[in-house]
């Protein structure tokens, strides 16, 4: 019997993700600017939901500001993995940021991760965006094969949020870290690259400001859109 070996691939390497500009309808993704950004974000991102924002980050709440300012300026001046952009509002108000990280050049997988959503834009359009554009980035942009999501199991929004996107759910990988002093296991979770075109196509139609009422609420929801195009 002949082995199976899987399909051939061009095995070229990815290039690098660099800091840059990536403009959307509701937002854009920016290089975090630390003496732009530190004190609104740390505003943002310590109110009354601090500890529910940072419970699955592998950092923060930072009770000292000082110390959130040099984490910022740390994350900010990486080039390497992880590579954090900034999400910031139409106003160009930072409200969030994202990174690439565990970087695959040779085999051209990258993770999305180390999210942080302030109250300011979570369950927003710019929310929503903020993901589509790092993916057709890494996709289109960077030609990534593999683009992943991992969050701790535990972690029902982070969950819920990947299946929303578009993101197939891959397994447990169980005891696969200690975070903060606790035992993690891991959901993982990804798109490939086959898969991209319906998911792009699903997102694009979401973000269509034809999808909104006048009230800015949603007259499709993505899933129903994710849905319907993987079923073609």
């Amino acid at each position: 019997m002949t082995p199976t070996f899987g399909a051939p691939v061009d095995a070229h390497a990815a290039p690098q993700p660099v800091h840059c500009v990536i403009e959307g309808r509701y937002c854009r993704l920016r290089p975090l600017d630390p003496a732009r950004d530190t004190d609104g974000l740390y505003a943002l991102s310590h109110g009354p939901e601090a500890e529910s924002q940072w419970a699955y980050l592998f950092t923060g709440p930072y009770a000292i500001k000082a110390e959130f300012d040099a984490h910022v300026a740390k994350i900010a001046a990486g080039t390497t993995d992880p590579v954090y952009w900034a999400i910031a509002d139409r106003n160009d108000r930072a409200v969030g940021w994202l990174s690439l990280m565990r970087i695959d050049r040779t085999h051209r997988v990258i993770e999305v991760g180390s999210i942080l959503h302030t109250p300011a834009l979570q369950r927003t359009p710019a929310s929503t965006e903020a993901q589509f554009l790092m993916m057709r980035h890494v996709f289109d942009t960077l030609g990534y094969r593999r683009y992943e999501w991992k969050c701790n199991d535990l972690n029902e929004p982070s969950k819920r949020t990947a299946q929303r996107l578009g993101f197939s759910f891959e397994g447990l990988f169980r005891q696969h870290m200690i975070a903060k002093g606790r035992n993690r296991d891991t959901a993982w979770y990804s798109i490939i690259d086959g898969e991209w075109p319906a998911r792009k196509a699903a997102f694009e139609k979401w973000l269509s400001p034809d999808n909104f009422d006048s009230a800015g609420k949603q007259k499709v929801a993505l899933g129903e859109l994710i849905a319907r195009s993987a079923a073609r």
